[in-house]
């Protein structure tokens, strides 16, 4: 990069809850590290991840009817601080469904070399169902960043678009280091999930029920499950299981890592993904997990048998198997904690961080 200090801002829902939202508060550290100037810009007024930079809380302006003239006068004040700032690159890691909001960002108020990231398997939730329409908003930009050569493949084939690179989500190991120490208060022995309560992709429902028929409950290991959103449906599927004592809604945590830390392992039971941060975390606190060889994102980073069990995709059955297994069979368990840590190195911050630098230095 020149002597002069390159402007990036990196634009999200929120610095807190979802897995975009941590991917682009981790890249705002690595950025900073490598010299760049960072203004991070969130449109809700939620945070509790470590960043760096210049926060940018574009959430303070809303009010409660966020009527027309309030979501206008936000999205002007995007428009004026871009202006002001003239960024060398500006990256996108929101979920963008509003197709004339986004048609006007894309086309119009985005100013200089953007990059849109895409963060699930569920690709319309950032591009639209209709190619012409993807292919207007988004072959003209600088680059649009999948998560995996799957997620890449399915992009191009679906809307043809040109400009297309594969960059996994990074891990911050240093913050999981650190903040896996914390003391866990719970006194029990527990397998962990992680994921929004409300979000029926995570499937909760069915794990506790799952969890439910193995032999957990009897070996007096707990399930814990860690997320926001409203509890009323799981806590009367855990009520009309007879689980009431064994699994626990904790809600959301701003330290999951002490959880995972002290798990048995961690369970994935989504219908998809897009590369779940669950996992990556999970291993580099030395826990294995356990998930269905969902789209996408799983089978890239879970080697089976070393460092987890990757389960038939919604082969609920055999879930429950590996459940089992997991605590039946010593020598599976011991192999797979002890290459769990190791397994994630390839994803470090660091390294992932190289690959995004080569993606901004490229053209």
């Amino acid at each position: 990069m020149s002597q002069k200090k390159k402007k990036i801002a990196l634009i999200g829902y929120r610095l807190s809850g979802g897995g975009s939202d941590k991917v682009m508060a981790n890249l705002s550290l690595f950025f900073e590290k490598q010299g760049f100037e960072v203004d991070i810009i969130i449109v809700l007024n939620e945070v509790s991840f470590p960043y760096s930079g210049k926060l940018v809380n574009l959430g303070l302006l809303k009010n409660k009817s966020n009527g027309f003239l309030n979501k206008w006068k936000r999205l002007n004040a995007l428009r004026k601080y871009l202006e002001q700032n003239q960024f060398d690159f500006i990256i996108d890691f929101r979920f963008r469904t509003k197709i004339l909001q986004e048609l006007i960002l894309s086309r119009f108020i985005y100013n200089t070399k953007t990059i849109f990231t895409v963060h699930s398997f569920l690709i319309d939730h950032y591009m639209p169902n209709n190619s012409w329409l993807t292919r207007l908003m988004y072959n003209h930009c600088f680059a649009n960043v999948a998560l995996g050569n799957e997620m890449k493949n399915l992009i191009e084939e679906k809307h043809q678009l040109k400009n297309i690179v594969s960059i996994p989500n990074p891990v911050y190991l240093e913050e999981i280091l650190e903040k896996e120490k914390e003391n866990c208060e719970l006194k029990f022995h527990f397998i962990l999930a992680v994921g929004q309560y409300e979000n029926e992709i995570k499937q909760f429902d069915k794990l506790i029920l799952n969890y439910a028929d193995s032999i957990l409950p009897q070996k007096n290991i707990h399930l814990v499950i860690l997320g926001n959103g409203d509890k009323t449906r799981l806590e009367k599927v855990i009520s009309d299981s007879k689980m009431t004592d064994f699994v626990h809604l904790l809600g959301y945590q701003n330290n999951p890592f002490k959880f995972m830390n002290k798990a048995h392992f961690v369970v994935l039971s989504s219908k998809n993904e897009g590369f779940p941060n669950v996992i990556l975390e999970s291993l580099a606190c030395k826990t294995p997990v356990i998930s269905f060889d969902c789209d996408f994102g799983p089978r890239d980073i879970i080697e089976n048998s070393k460092n987890g069990i990757l389960v038939e995709n919604q082969n609920w059955q055999k879930l429950t198997e590996a459940m089992n297994e997991m605590i039946v069979n010593e020598n599976l368990y011991e192999t797979c904690k002890e290459n769990a840590f190791e397994s994630v190195q390839k994803f470090s911050l660091e390294k992932i961080g190289q690959q995004w630098l080569y993606l901004l230095n490229s053209k």
